[in-house]
């Protein structure tokens, strides 16, 4: 009697190990493990994918107006050539007559639903399956979850909402980029999220490059160990005379306020809270961040990281208590450390969907850092302090602000004195132990005051003289452009202000996706980095210009995400919002059917000057394959794949164009030999008489 089997699929290969060796399915297999009546096999990330728009008919291939917009009535799917033979191993699983159901293993969020919904209809399976939901890859997690396995029926919705995605970037992102890149003769990459996020990019930048700074003073008084400072004069004149006034003078103590503050620890993690903190303190782009967390996931050290909560379950708790405890003997940071941790705040299962905040793991507590590259091990320690901080006292602070009077003015002095560090030493103490200074994006902390930072009780109404009086000089300052840390922030806010306060969140992509977005924008050229800053290139700033609003709005593409959470909620149509989407397309084809001959050379490639022409005195210009001269009539040009340079191993770099045009002659390192085919170094002539091509020689060296 053959002994029935249960296929399980995973996403990727580490995860399907980790899922076989706790289940029992221990016997390797070409493309699958087997054992205990399992069979776990694996995707390799998206095995199966919507086809371009050629697959639906052989004209599409070429890029034309006349055939858009381009609008599938039935989707088609490709599988790629490379992922061919994993593909079949899966199919020929599904179809084993001992096989009678699937446990769909995916990552446990839309884009793996996603994954394993297209390989199980391509395969043309119809056998049930059911769904493992889980947020560590710890062995107990998959013991539980496997013994608490969902019917797939009920994720349903959550597939919906992925092929909504995945249909509506298609539609969009098609249609789009063919039509502004026919119309501006350059392939320029439009998307449903990356668009939107471009234009808040641009924008920064044209309110940067449109501020007007403004110099203001400030009038600084002291006496009696006191130092107070005016509002803002925007007057020197002003200032100066301030400062006169008061030099000498006697300053009146008019009225001290004292407010006892609290500031709540920080909730827990969520990835995109992790993503910009990282880039922040460490540098990491929210890509690294990314990979450094699913990694860790892979290791059982830290819970799945594609999650937008920031609160574990109630039923937490006891597990709580073990890591945190078990946390502080693996950090050097954490060395004495109050002990009174307070769970409550970072348990709420309410605010908990479909994954909790992101925390190590009892994994990670039993075997630390070990075997952890240098990235992993700073992303580790940072959600470790998190979780301490999160449950730690709160930080507690008196703040005060004391008013003076002086040659009939106002003069101000704040300060602020700590009565329970509480999270805050964690923060601080963590931040030292990787030479992390202050965050300079933080509001400026007030001036300590005497004695500790405390004011006499009995300041208000004491006179205090003689009084020192100083001016300052400041200017105000643009807003700062935006680094990964800001961006993600306003692409999660994105659309916000718009909405009621208890709104399902807004944003632009998802926390998973977010990454990739950046990403993207660097790749295509569209955004740079610098440093820590992302900046929009010249065709960046011209795409975002050039588009409509439809594509360009923050809000609209927010509202869409938001109608896509919903139908994964079952709470809206699938069908309802691809109509809308295939309307826009539509209309926005219709919409952009010309441009100006102007605007068509927006995109065109700044010519690059080389040197002026030996010829005619024209400049030289960079081309393709050439250097050329800009005057028509004048023939002069030299071509980067001439014999001379490639019959002795060199390119003929811009360099040594700009060398020969100024001086007639380039010093060459590396030059081969046609006689002996050693290398030397030797000086190149420009040897032009007129004619049709350009002529080189190698100088001479002078014998003694």
């Amino acid at each position: 009697m053959t002994t029935s089997h249960t296929l399980v699929i995973a996403e990727k290969p580490s995860v399907a190990r980790s899922i076989a060796g706790v289940i029992g399915a221990d016997q390797k297999q070409d493309g699958y493990l087997e054992g205990n009546g399992y069979l776990v096999s694996w995707c390799i990330g998206h095995l199966v994918s919507l086809a371009d728009a050629g697959a639906y008919d052989p004209r599409f291939k070429k890029w034309r107006y006349e055939d858009l917009p381009i609008l599938p009535q039935e989707w088609q799917y490709i599988i790629p050539d490379d992922k061919k033979k994993q593909f079949e191993v899966l199919r020929s699983l599904m179809e084993r007559p001992d096989v009678t159901g699937l446990v769909c293993a995916t990552d446990a969020g839309r884009e793996g639903e996603l994954i394993f919904r297209f390989v199980y209809q391509m395969a043309g399976c119809q056998k049930p399956f059911q769904r493992l939901w889980i947020s560590s890859m710890e062995d107990g997690a998959i013991r539980d979850g496997f013994a608490n396995l969902k019917p797939g029926a009920d994720y349903d919705a959550l597939y919906q909402s992925a092929l909504c995605r995945a249909q509506a970037d298609w539609l969009v992102g098609i249609n789009a980029t063919r039509l502004f890149s026919i119309l501006y003769h350059k392939t320029l990459t439009v998307g449903r999220v990356q668009t939107p996020t471009l234009k808040m990019l641009v924008d920064r930048e044209t309110k940067i490059s449109g501020f007007k700074k403004e110099k203001y003073h400030v009038v600084h008084i002291a006496a009696g160990g006191m130092e107070a400072a005016s509002s803002r004069l925007s007057s020197p004149e002003e200032a100066a005379r301030l400062k006169a006034a008061c030099a000498g003078e006697q300053a009146l103590c008019v009225s001290v306020a004292r407010e006892k503050k609290t500031e709540q620890p920080p909730r827990l993690y969520d990835l995109t809270t992790l993503q910009r903190e990282a880039n922040r303190l460490f540098g990491f782009t929210a890509k690294q961040t990314l990979d450094y967390a699913q990694k860790l996931y892979e290791k059982k050290r830290l819970t799945y990281p594609r999650t937008d909560s920031q609160y574990l379950t109630d039923d937490m708790q006891p597990r709580l208590e073990r890591i945190v405890s078990g946390l502080l003997p693996l950090l050097s940071f954490a060395a004495g450390l109050d002990k009174a941790p307070e769970f409550h705040r970072v348990l709420n299962s309410k605010k908990v969907s479909d994954h909790h905040a992101i925390i190590p793991t009892m994994e990670f507590v039993q075997t630390g850092f070990d075997g952890l590259a240098e990235g992993e091990k700073k992303l580790l320690s940072l959600v470790c302090c998190k979780l301490l901080c999160a449950v730690a006292a709160p930080h507690v602070y008196e703040a005060i602000t004391a008013t003076f009077t002086c040659a009939g003015n106002e003069f101000t002095a704040k300060g602020k004195t700590v009565l329970t560090s509480g999270w805050k030493e964690i923060d601080r103490r963590f931040k030292a132990s990787f030479k992390i200074d202050a965050d300079e994006d933080a509001p400026e902390l007030a001036r300590e005051l005497p004695d500790g930072g405390r004011l006499p009780e009995n300041i208000e109404g004491q006179t205090f003289d003689p009084v020192e009086a100083s001016v300052t000089e400041h200017f105000t300052t643009p807003p700062k452009p935006y680094t990964e840390d800001t961006l993600l922030s306003a692409m999660e806010r994105a659309g916000a202000e718009d909405m009621p306060e208890d709104a399902e969140r807004q944003g632009l992509g998802t926390p998973a996706t977010r990454a990739s977005i950046l990403e993207k924008l660097v790749q295509m050229g569209f955004v740079e980095r610098k440093g820590k800053q992302l900046l929009p290139t010249r065709d960046g700033h011209n795409l975002a210009c050039v588009l409509p609003d439809i594509l360009t709005s923050p809000q609209l593409t927010s509202e869409w995400e938001t109608k896509l959470t919903a139908i994964a909620k079952g709470e809206a149509d699938p069908e309802g919002f691809m109509h809308d989407i295939a309307e826009m397309t539509r209309s926005l084809i219709v919409g952009y059917s010309q441009i100006s001959e102007d605007a068509q050379r927006l995109f065109q490639a700044e010519r690059v000057v080389i040197g002026k022409c030996p010829r005619c005195g024209e400049s030289v210009y960079e081309g393709k394959k050439n250097y050329y001269c800009g005057n028509r009539g004048c023939q002069f040009v030299m071509w980067k794949n001439d014999r001379f340079f490639e019959e002795r191993g060199k390119a003929f770099t811009p360099k040594i164009a700009a060398a020969l045009l100024g001086d007639g002659k380039a010093k060459v390192k590396g030059l081969l030999s046609m006689k002996t085919g050693k290398t030397y170094d030797g000086t190149v002539l420009l040897a032009d008489t007129g004619g049709k091509y350009v002529n080189y020689r190698i100088e001479r060296r002078a014998k003694n």
